[in-house]
């Protein structure tokens, strides 16, 4: 049977998706436009030197490869060239990362947990500069950040061609500042993120250790703000739980709205994944399937459609059709491994939700911005683990005692803060899922 080139890339991305980060697969998957398919070779085109290089990096070509194998049921090998300049008199300048035209609030699924975000969403494609300015989402990876995103991107352009949209990753932006510096041409990164309609970016929370980049966006942020240009941002937590965050920054992004998401409830889960059925015309001979992955995948939407992708993998294969049975073989090592927690696993996850390093969770340093984190990884060890107190101590090289005071004052202050608790939960739920 002779291949189509848009369903295997398409896909193909839906494997990526599941398998890289937001950063990684918005930053290069997405940019990527397949040209052509023959001779077990498929030719994606890339924008620039930058991403070819990335790409041709041995762990991103095998991710790609084994996604075009699995998406194909064929041996195919991707194969990338650069995009070759382009002129369009009556086209927009839009830079940035492109947008996945999949991604819009039609095929957003709300639930309770994101209900709040994607209404604020809508309003501000609607009304872009007018309404929620700065409008700053933040919630844990695989949520639908970006997916919300794209949307307001894809209106805004929708209801207006010829408006100048940004989407970029914080990552990207860093980098394309510092490349900017070094070639002596910083106003042509301002004039670029400067003079548009709307800027997004992605993962705020990246540029908070990066000085010289917090400094520039913050008079990006000013100039477009003051011209009422509209603002949007993500990021796994909000501005104040961002470590290393300049208390400047912080308070201009809290200047608009804050809209936080959750992870899914059963309902939307199954919301979810029928959503993605039908969009990619899956093929169920059984009703009892989504509720099945719906009750073994809670923690975010990208492992959700992982699953779901994993099922579909596995009758591909096996060429039969997907019924409950199937799924439970499908995902049987999946259901059945037991989750072992370490402690070393509880340090990892806190250090990752509050962007701090090992080294400075386990220091003598008593910052507020550490001693915080600290005191929860301590908490959530004991709670979590079967360490013993000393054990604990030895772990964070402290005394006993003080392990103890952080564990009971964690304990009773989750009791009466809401926030504290949610992050609590926030770290416990990565873990356990």
């Amino acid at each position: 049977m002779e291949l189509n080139l848009s369903s295997v890339w398409s896909s193909a991305c839906s494997i990526l998706k599941s398998e890289l980060s937001d950063a990684s697969y918005n930053s290069y998957i997405t940019s990527l436009r397949p040209l052509s398919l023959e001779n077990g070779r498929i030719l994606l085109q890339v924008p620039d030197e930058r991403v070819l290089a990335t790409l041709n990096k041995q762990e991103y070509y095998n991710f790609i490869k084994s996604a075009l194998v699995a998406a194909s049921r064929r041996d195919l090998s991707p194969v990338f060239t650069i995009e070759e300049p382009r002129v369009e008199a009556s086209a927009p300048s839009r830079s940035g990362l492109q947008l996945n035209p999949r991604y819009t609030f039609d095929t957003f699924v709300v639930g309770e947990g994101n209900r709040l975000a994607c209404a604020a969403a809508k309003l501000a494609a609607e009304m872009p500069g007018n309404k929620y300015n700065p409008l700053f989402i933040y919630g844990g990876t695989g949520l639908g950040k970006t997916h919300l995103m794209h949307a307001i991107g894809n209106y805004v352009l929708s209801q207006n061609p010829h408006a100048q949209v940004i989407y970029v990753t914080s990552e990207r932006f860093t980098n394309e500042l510092i490349t900017a510096i070094q070639m002596g041409k910083p106003d042509d990164f301002r004039n670029k993120y400067r003079g548009v309609d709307v800027l997004m970016v992605d993962d705020i929370q990246f540029i908070a250790d990066k000085e010289r980049t917090q400094d520039e966006f913050f008079h990006t942020f000013n100039v477009l703000h003051d011209s009422g240009k509209q603002i949007i941002l993500t990021a796994d937590k909000p501005p104040k739980g961002i470590a290393m965050l300049k208390e400047r920054l912080a308070s201009r992004f809290e200047g608009g709205l804050l809209a936080d998401i959750f992870p899914p409830d059963y309902e939307t889960r199954v919301a979810i994944l029928a959503e993605k059925s039908r969009t990619e015309r899956i093929v169920l001979e059984d009703d009892s399937v989504l509720p099945f992955i719906a009750n073994i995948v809670k923690s975010n939407i990208r492992q959700l459609e992982g699953t779901l992708n994993r099922v579909v993998a596995f009758s591909n294969l096996t060429g039969k059709p997907i019924t409950l049975e199937l799924a439970q073989t499908a995902l049987a090592d999946y259901v059945s491994r037991p989750k072992v927690i370490t402690a070393k696993d509880v340090q990892a996850a806190v250090c990752n939700y509050f962007s701090v390093s090992l080294v400075d969770l386990c220091s003598t340093r008593r910052s507020r911005e550490l001693a915080v984190p600290r005191q929860i990884a301590m908490y959530l060890v004991r709670d979590m683990t079967d360490l013993s107190l000393p054990d604990i101590g030895k772990l964070f090289d402290k005394h006993h005692s003080t392990v103890l005071h952080a564990c009971d004052k964690i304990g009773a202050e989750r009791k009466e803060n809401q926030s504290l608790n949610k992050t609590l939960e926030d770290i416990k739920s990565s873990l356990t899922e």
